[in-house]
């Protein structure tokens, strides 16, 4: 019996990856941000001069973490898996959508979470719309959605996103050309050894488990099963005691740290990152975790976020503590219709 096949071992995962972030939110990551994949690559945009906005610029070693934590466990344990698929821009648009859909709640499905357990009344909102958009993203699977069936390939193939995001790190930290924020999120952070480490092996837990926060659900939906569910029912836990013993759970919608109260904006944003997870096959971490191990259509989906995170911040789309912006709102709207979309045009044809 392979190591995490029971709900307990799975709930144990989950519970060490909550020790981990809990060790980065103690050590400098913003606060109700100790892990926002979604966060962590508009940072990184930022850094790499993509977009210009000052507060949010840092090349955050967890997300190199992350995908070569996954690559170095798949290829110990002989599961790394070089593949590509079919319908590569569309890939790389439902990453844009589903940055873009983030950005307007301000956070990916892990840091909604992680509000969760910091009494951010405001993330339980969204819950409602992640949920309601991965039943929706379900509904089309059970109809015989399909973006095509992924093929083996050159084994270089599945491992240039880490080598590109190892070989970024270094040059970041040899030679310092990056831009780095000096307030705001992007200022505050783990040391970045410390933060890495903590990446890498979170990076090899999630890979091992399976962790992804659209699958949990829809494997509810699709089959009742709740194992997914266990691995992030253990993070929880564990933030949950942390914020309460530490003092940081503070219970209400207002005045939340990097957040906004305006609930339908919440709700649609969340929507629309858990509808494009589900039909890109995973949510932001499950992607850079599948990137890991040897996938390019994740590692396609990753680019379209680091894409999307750039438009976000250079077109007025990203939200910010003070509410959602006008352009955000169209373009929000406009993700969820492109969704639709994309649902209904890659539906199996069925053999009369």
């Amino acid at each position: 019996m392979k190591l995490f096949d029971k709900t307990c071992k799975l709930a144990l995962s989950g519970v060490v990856i909550g020790l981990l972030v809990m060790l980065l939110a103690m050590s400098g990551n913003p606060a109700n941000m100790a892990i926002c994949v979604a966060c962590f690559i508009r940072d990184a945009a930022g850094a790499l001069k993509l977009h210009t906005a000052a507060p949010v610029q840092y090349f955050r070693p967890e997300i190199v973490g992350f995908v070569c934590g996954s690559f170095l466990i798949s290829m110990a344990t002989k599961e790394y898996r070089s593949t590509a698929g079919s319908a590569p821009m569309v890939r790389f648009l439902l990453g844009a959508v589903m940055m873009i859909g983030a950005l307007v709640f301000l956070g990916c499905p892990l840091r909604m979470v992680l509000r969760m357990s910091a009494g951010d009344l405001n993330a339980y909102v969204a819950l409602i719309g992640f949920a309601g958009g991965v039943a929706t993203g379900s509904c089309f699977l059970k109809k015989g959605f399909s973006l095509g069936r992924a093929y083996e390939t050159k084994s270089l193939s599945g491992a240039v996103l880490p080598v590109l995001l190892a070989a970024l790190l270094v040059i970041g930290v040899a030679t310092g050309a990056y831009a780095a924020s000096t307030e705001g999120p992007g200022s505050k952070h783990a040391p970045l050894l410390l933060a890495l480490v903590v990446a890498l092996v979170i990076g090899a837990l999630a890979q091992k488990s399976r962790m992804c926060f659209a699958g949990s659900i829809r494997d509810v939906i699709l089959m009742k099963n709740f194992d997914l569910l266990s691995v992030i029912a253990g993070l929880f836990g564990v933030m949950l005691v942390y914020n309460l013993v530490s003092g940081n759970f503070k219970p209400g919608f207002e005045g939340q740290p990097i957040a906004h109260a305006e609930t339908l904006w919440n709700i649609l944003g969340t929507y629309t990152v858990g509808f494009a997870a589900v039909l890109a096959g995973g949510c932001p971490l499950r992607q850079l975790i599948l990137a890991g191990q040897g996938s390019s259509d994740a590692a396609v989906n990753v680019l379209g976020m680091l894409v999307g995170a750039a438009l976000c911040h250079n077109f007025g789309l990203a939200s910010s503590g003070t509410g959602t912006t006008p352009a955000g709102r169209i373009m929000c709207i406009v993700c969820i219709a492109v969704l639709f979309a994309v649902a209904a045009s890659c539906m199996r044809r069925t053999k009369k």
